[in-house]
């Protein structure tokens, strides 16, 4: 009979004790246990309580009839269903995302209805045993989780398809990491070796007893380089019939893949993570001096970015575009003439005298501007479309007449004004107009005179100006959802995770 798992065997470096799980791992092994959903916790539970505590990703191997079942339990539990970037992706995986706010951590689930063994990089081989597999589980603390002798068997055939290849071993990938080595020491001294032989016999009979002891025998430090190569060669020819893709086939896939991740880390400097299945997301954070927006926009992104293929853009101050910088450019060696007054605010420009209207120069500015934003946006809304998340910050909402809108019409009146100047402000206007609701739009509402409170590099008259302006404002007609920005940081960041969450 398997004997259960001694969690007070786990390595310390591995495992806090009386770490509690969160609430929300709790609340999915009550549903599976309560609709008896045949599952086990397949592998590395050498660090269960890492995985229960949510510090560690859930590895779920779910019986192919349950999977239905399992997956409208972890929906009904908030859960949603992401991408895995190329280089995690395997068959019969399904990835999952849940957040727990009483922990305020992603749970992240791998619900496989296959075992798919290999190189992290490829994943080529099934092994068909998962009915004897959960056949053998056992209850854990606080998941079901297999016999130890097979998940040894398991584990032994997965580090010699990651490690003992002759390709694993040129790219130096050929020890087992520290990790490994301990979660390896861990089976092996929780197995009873009598039932290593008879598993195989009956459900790997391809893997002889001898070729298994090879393998075990590969991983000491004794063992030649040629004997390594030779006993990942023998096992891999065996499992051949298993292969998810030719061998040759295969080996390119791991190169191109660790040539693709290199490059993209080098010269780039990305790193690639999950998409939502449901797709890509434009959450727009508004407010006035003082709401703690940029707190906010930072705060959602180190949240999110830990998984989640997410971006920030500022609306606010965006890039300047080569034609931007040629005009301003131009106007700028204008001003240095004394053609007009140099770049200023639209009241202090009309007190100046100049051979040119500073309307002129002041306007063009501004439809440079637009033109930054709405291209800024572009970019922003492209990137959404292709499953990303992005968060922008001062975005300007057709509401919102202070601050990163159209300018022109506000300041010029229309009677005053001449064809050119009224092209020139529709122009402005045509810019913004290409600049949509976002998909998410959350206001910070903040009391002017906290505002001020807070905001003290800037002129306090200022501030109540632009705070009081969204404080006043009736949002009830439009979609946008309203945060109280009064309570305090953690406070408002804690709402604005559980609003998001909920509606990505």
């Amino acid at each position: 009979m398997p004997h259960l798992y001694n969690m007070g065997g786990l390595h310390p470096s591995k495992a806090e004790a009386g770490q509690p799980a969160p609430n929300l791992v709790l609340k999915l092994c009550q549903a599976l246990g309560e609709e008896e959903i045949v599952y086990c916790h397949w592998k590395s539970n050498n660090a269960l309580a890492r995985s229960a505590s949510g510090d560690n990703d859930l590895d779920f191997l779910v019986h192919r009839a349950d999977m239905l079942r399992f997956i409208e339990i972890l929906c009904r539990l908030g859960f949603k269903q992401a991408k895995a970037p190329a280089e995690k992706r395997s068959l019969g995986v399904l990835d999952y995302f849940g957040y727990d706010e009483e922990a305020d951590k992603f749970v992240h689930v791998h619900a496989h209805d296959q075992l798919i063994v290999g190189h992290d990089m490829s994943k080529n081989y099934r092994l068909p045993i998962e009915k004897p597999y959960l056949e053998s589980v056992i209850q854990g603390d606080p998941f079901k989780i297999p016999a130890p002798e097979f998940e040894f068997i398991v584990f032994v055939i997965r580090m010699v398809l990651k490690h003992l290849t002759w390709d694993a071993i040129l790219s130096r990938e050929g020890r087992l990491k520290s990790t490994e080595q301990e979660e390896f020491n861990f089976l092996q001294a929780r197995i009873t070796p009598e039932c290593i032989d008879p598993i195989l016999q009956r459900h790997l009979p391809y893997i002889s007893v001898e070729l298994f002891n090879d393998c075990l025998q590969a991983f000491h430090a004794d063992t030649t380089f040629w004997k390594r190569i030779k006993t990942g060669q023998r096992l891999q020819a065996r499992l051949q019939m298993n292969a998810l893709r030719p061998w040759i086939s295969d080996l390119l896939i791991k190169y191109w893949r660790r040539a693709a991740l290199a490059i993209s880390w080098r010269f780039f400097g990305h790193r690639t993570r999950y998409q939502l299945q449901s797709g890509g997301a434009l959450i727009a954070i508004i407010g006035g001096d003082g709401a703690g927006k940029s707190t906010a926009v930072n705060g959602l992104y180190a949240w999110l970015s830990k998984d989640l293929k997410t971006t920030t853009v500022h609306m606010g101050k965006p890039a300047w575009s080569l034609i931007t910088k040629i005009i301003r450019g131009t106007l700028k060696i204008g001003s240095l003439l004394g053609l007009y007054p140099p770049a200023s605010t639209y009241n202090e420009m009309l007190n100046q005298k100049s051979r040119i209207s500073p309307v002129y120069p002041w306007l063009i500015r501004q439809i440079c501007t637009a033109r930054d934003r709405s291209m800024t946006y572009l970019k922003a809304r492209r990137f959404a479309a292709n499953g990303g998340i992005v968060v922008l910050d001062r975005f300007p909402h057709p509401q919102i007449q202070l601050m990163d809108g159209p300018q022109g019409k506000r300041f010029i009146s229309p009677h005053k004004a001449n064809k050119f100047v009224l092209s020139l402000i529709k122009l402005e206007e045509s810019y913004y107009q290409q600049i949509t609701i976002p998909d998410l739009t959350i206001v910070l509402r903040v009391n002017p005179e906290l505002a001020v409170q807070r905001k003290v590099d800037e002129k306090s008259s200022y501030v109540r100006e632009r705070s009081t302006e969204i404080w006043e404002m009736d949002w009830e007609p439009t979609d946008a959802n309203i945060i109280d920005a009064d309570k305090s940081k953690s406070e408002v960041l804690a709402e604005l995770k559980t609003l998001v969450w909920s509606q990505l």
